[in-house]
């Protein structure tokens, strides 16, 4: 006859956890100096021309 010991009982999972990845956001707005940075580049990309008036 063969006897099976039962399993020590598993460590309980993180009760917060569930809440936390509910509560977890998308992406995020991107920072105003970003944001700069690219107005910036895209001048330098702009060729300024005179006004003949």
């Amino acid at each position: 006859m063969l006897r099976v010991q039962p399993a020590p009982p598993l460590k309980p999972r993180n009760p917060f956890a569930g809440f936390a990845k509910q509560r977890s956001a998308g992406s995020h707005e991107k920072p105003v100096a970003s944001e700069r940075l690219a107005a910036k580049r895209a001048l330098k990309k702009v060729k300024l021309e005179a006004d003949d008036e």
